[in-house]
């Protein structure tokens, strides 16, 4: 099990897999923020859309600016799943991810396998 707290954990999430989707597509997210809880990881990524992005959405075409994004991060699956695996040292059971209609917001939520309690813990129950 990890030593580090929620909030580290977190930090290290969105610190990694931002800068991956930043090498990935050629610009980051202006802003990322992961949080961790129980069984689900979800990171965060503001203020990300490249500037061709940006003049599509403009020029009506934001469906196909969703379809690319959502192509793009389907490729990058594997690379952000496995990323979050070695960080978790969990599991990842699911992953979704999801874009906001102008493109300028994303999501990236991984389900991880429930934790197996370790044999001498009581749950007190």
């Amino acid at each position: 099990s990890s030593v580090r707290s929620s909030g580290q954990l977190g930090a290290a999430i969105a610190n990694e897999l931002g800068k991956m989707i930043s090498d990935f597509v050629g610009r980051g997210a202006t802003r990322s923020r992961a949080f961790v809880h129980n069984d689900v990881v979800v990171l965060l990524l503001e203020d990300g859309a490249t500037r061709a992005e940006v003049n599509l959405v403009a020029a009506g075409r934001a469906e196909l600016v969703r379809q690319t994004r959502d192509a793009l991060q389907r490729a990058m699956e594997d690379e952000l799943v496995a990323a979050v695996e070695r960080l978790t040292g969990r599991k990842v059971r699911t992953f979704i991810s999801g874009l906001s209609t102008e493109a300028e917001s994303a999501v990236e939520v991984f389900v991880l396998e429930p934790e197996v309690p370790a044999p001498e813990s009581d749950t007190g129950l």
